[in-house]
């Protein structure tokens, strides 16, 4: 496990004095837009009220998100209460929306405040994005102390703004150049979804990963006892991987099964060059181990039964597939700022996983990979190093750390003055 502490100070939480109760801690999420940042929002709301992962179910959560984001629908089907703040992007060069900028984050950081009153927040704790630089600006303005998590391994603008107050910042990577200026830096990884986390911990026996696989490997008929290679781009799926490996299908080790998720709609290509390659004489049984499917919605099926996956590089991926402790062969999305070139650094320092870039991804690099993880012991040596930077718990340190900066008083409620 890595190092999951770098102290720069060191928050302590304000307990109540002599007979007094404390009260349950009331927080202000603030996080969305894609499912990258509301699902370990939604990870954390979920642990902050767990008593097994030192919880408490009366903590009050109120999420602070937009309108156009997946927080929308995600945050009331968690059964959780979502207030809404206009986005407000961030314009990276002059432009007329740099013009408007100020009133439109003023009214952003009214929308936050008004959002940090109504649940009358203890702590605030940002996930990055648009959502959080409002949050973040009404929690200094309003003295609530804030809690940063940076997912990436290359920090966003709000983050960056956010930890030159921040009572703490919370990495998900090792190697990510972001400090709390005034407060403490934690490694405390990436919280899991539930499905992912109940998946880690069925696999901390060999009873239990035995179990998972077999119970995968029906529901997405596949062979639980063949090697198993998951290649997928994410729920858009990526192209150029579908394509590469529709060049590769030819060569592909006899014995190896393949679940291929092209992404939704992308399925018809990779199953008409299948046909073809098997139509010309390749092996007898390839159409039987080669499997696709456009979209999964039940990835920890999938994870169940993989020996090695074919990945994109994102926050989430590398955090889920470290934490399984599953070799990778990562192909880092080509746009954007980077920041998937370096989410993978720390797996593959350890020799976790590889990477090729997704202009220079060849059929022989797919082939060698496949190669990998069809042998035991090569398999198990990269598993157990891309275990070694895989955190299981990031969703509990998470919440010990916001409970550890909140600033509690044992004030009464409106219902405890009533009474």
């Amino acid at each position: 496990m890595p190092e999951t502490s770098e102290s720069a100070g060191s928050p302590q939480q304000e307990r109540p004095s002599g007979s007094e109760r404390p009260r349950p801690l009331r927080v202000l999420l603030a996080g969305g837009g894609t499912a990258g940042h509301v699902n370990p929002l939604l990870a954390t709301a979920a642990a902050l009220r767990d008593p097994a992962l030192g919880g408490d179910p009366g903590t009050q959560v109120l999420v602070l998100g937009t309108a156009e984001g997946l927080e929308k629908r995600l945050v009331p089907e968690a059964g959780l209460e979502l207030a809404l703040v206009p986005r407000v992007p961030l314009p990276r060069r002059p432009s007329g929306d740099l013009l408007r900028l100020p009133h439109r984050l003023g009214k952003a950081i009214s929308a936050a405040t008004e959002a940090i009153e109504k649940v009358k927040a203890d702590v605030v704790v940002g996930f990055g994005g648009y959502v959080s630089t409002p949050a973040y600006l009404a929690a200094r303005k309003a003295g609530v102390p804030v809690v940063i998590h940076e997912q990436n391994a290359r920090p966003g603008l709000a983050n960056r703004l956010g930890a030159s107050w921040a009572r703490a910042v919370a990495l998900t990577f090792a190697s990510t150049r972001l400090k709390a200026s005034k407060g403490c830096t934690e490694v405390t990884g990436l919280p899991l979804r539930p499905a992912i986390a109940t998946l880690v911990a069925q696999r901390a026996t060999d009873e239990g990963t035995r179990q998972a696989r077999a119970e995968g490997a029906q529901a997405l008929g596949l062979d639980p006892d063949l090697p198993t290679l998951l290649v997928t781009g994410g729920s858009l799926g990526a192209q150029h991987l579908n394509e590469v490996l529709s060049e590769s299908l030819y060569s592909l080790p006899t014995g190896l099964q393949v679940l291929h998720l092209t992404g939704k709609d992308k399925d018809a290509p990779v199953r008409a060059a299948l046909e073809a390659v098997v139509a010309s004489g390749a092996a007898q049984d390839l159409a039987e181990r080669y499997h696709v499917l456009d979209y999964l919605t039940t990835m920890e099926q999938a994870y169940a039964c993989a020996d090695g996956v074919l990945c994109r590089s994102g926050a989430g991926t590398v955090a889920e597939i470290t934490a399984l402790g599953l070799p990778a062969l990562y192909v880092p999305l080509p746009i954007g700022n980077g920041e998937q070139r370096l989410n993978a650094a720390d797996v593959l320092a350890s020799g976790g996983g590889r990477m090729v870039l997704d202009a220079e991804l060849k059929p022989s690099d797919i082939l060698d990979f496949a190669m990998l993880i069809s042998d035991p012991e090569r398999q198990a040596a990269m598993a157990r190093a891309a275990a070694s930077t895989g955190v299981q718990d990031a969703a509990a340190r998470l919440a010990a750390l916001i409970r550890q900066c909140a600033s509690i008083h044992d004030t009464p409620t409106d219902e405890e003055n009533a009474a």
